[in-house]
């Protein structure tokens, strides 16, 4: 007997807020969150939009159990966003955890709960490390190596690895709720969030679990992980007098490249036994997952017919075709190359539908989440098969063979995304 594997709550934390309702009012308005960067000072960049949270929109200490608070001095963004993610995943699942209340009974057994999240290669926060790189200069203002082992690295908190290790985002978020079935951490640059997905979508289908927490985020806008960002090549070049919200065009034959945002999303992964058995309801039925292995080690440089492979290897594992699906989420981050390979893939797979199924664009209203941007386009397209209504797109013009055009929010009747 084939085992029904859904999704019974999603999380996500975009820079529009924490949870689905600002996520999805502003997906329905058209509205972005992409702003000049404040968090460091980006004119030294050609580069200088992106969207991050307001500063007080996240407290991760209000977050996690109080018993749990002096574990928060070890969290950096990225693991604060995950965490965050979780906590809203399980409550919209409706699931008792430790995290939720240690003393209460489960709902489901911790062995029975697993984890599966997607990082980023975690850039360390730039004032700790220079604090200790000042300790190790030598009297030329250079870095002495010696001076850095006897003194420099003192300067860093003997916990400071743990801060920026990418398994953290799944080690605290296993620790808070107690998740003791498969765990994995995934780091597939923009492909993480969904092969996390994927990973726990098997887990549950072979019966190592009955459900997991699964997903991905990531926060690129520090200075390093910026700085990063800027010599791969994908960001859009940008003008001060320009609307920040205009900067990201998916299919566009004029797009310039991409725009950051921090955030993600974690999603409840669940075999719809297990959801039936504790009277919950199911958000959306994952029919099938496909992935396939790109040859190039150029992120900028991606590949239609593995796209093409992905998309053919869902549709088959779902028992579907293409004629079946109502509407698709793309990556869509802008980037030329990406775009067009993407698109590429769209035409071959759909063929004469593909100007006709319509394309859900989160990137410009996010900007580009990295690790997490699958997530968050997961929890869209669950929102948009809650709500039957297909989300606004911004700033995409004149964009050939694809529904991807800038147009407004509207009802529509989804069953398959």
């Amino acid at each position: 007997m084939t085992t029904v594997v859904a999704i019974s709550g999603i999380g996500p934390v975009t820079a529009h807020g924490i949870g689905l309702d600002p996520l999805w009012s502003a997906m329905v308005e058209g509205r972005s969150a992409l702003r000049r960067i404040e968090a460091f000072d980006p004119s030294g960049f050609a580069s200088r939009v992106a969207a991050l949270l307001p500063g007080d929109a996240l407290s991760i200490r209000a977050i996690v159990p109080r018993s749990y608070r002096k574990a928060t001095k070890v969290m950096c963004r990225d693991v604060e966003l995950a965490v965050a993610a979780a906590a809203l995943a399980v409550e919209d699942a409706g699931l008792v955890t430790k995290g939720t209340d240690a003393e209460a009974e489960p709902t489901i057994p911790p062995d029975r709960m697993g984890c599966h999240i997607g990082a980023g290669l975690i850039s360390a926060d730039v004032a700790e490390l220079a604090a200790a790189m000042e300790g190790s200069r030598d009297a030329e203002g250079g870095v002495d190596l010696h001076r850095w082992g006897d003194g420099g690295m003192q300067q860093l908190t003997p916990l400071w690895l743990l801060k920026y290790l990418p398994n953290m985002l799944a080690c605290h978020v296993t620790i808070v709720h107690d998740c003791r079935g498969p765990s994995n951490t995934i780091t597939c640059c923009e492909a993480s969030s969904l092969l996390s997905v994927g990973e726990s979508l098997r887990v549950v289908e072979r019966g190592a679990a009955d459900a997991c927490l699964s997903g991905g985020a990531e926060h690129k806008l520090n200075l390093m992980a910026f700085h990063r960002q800027h010599c791969a090549g994908g960001l859009a070049t940008t003008d001060e007098e320009e609307d920040p919200a205009a900067t990201v065009k998916p299919f566009d034959p004029g797009a310039r490249g991409t725009a950051m945002g921090e955030g993600g999303g974690i999603v409840v992964v669940e075999s719809m036994a297990s959801i039936e058995r504790r009277g919950a309801r199911a958000r959306a039925i994952l029919l099938g997952f496909g992935a396939s292995q790109s040859p190039t080690a150029d992120p900028m440089d991606a590949d239609a017919s593995c796209i093409a492979a992905a998309l053919r290897a869902a549709l088959r594992q779902a028992g579907l075709d293409a004629a079946d699906l109502d509407a698709i989420v793309p990556h869509g981050g802008g980037v030329p190359r990406v775009d067009a390979a993407e698109r590429a893939a769209l035409l071959d797979v759909l063929g004469d539908r593909a100007a006709e199924v319509p394309l859900i664009t989160t990137v410009p209203i996010t900007g580009n989440c990295a690790a997490g941007q699958g997530a968050v386009a997961l929890c869209v397209a669950v929102a948009c098969l809650d709500e039957a209504r297909l989300p606004a797109r911004i700033n995409t013009r004149g964009a050939e063979g694809l529904d991807a055009n800038a147009a407004s929010s509207r009802a529509a009747d989804l069953r398959r995304i």
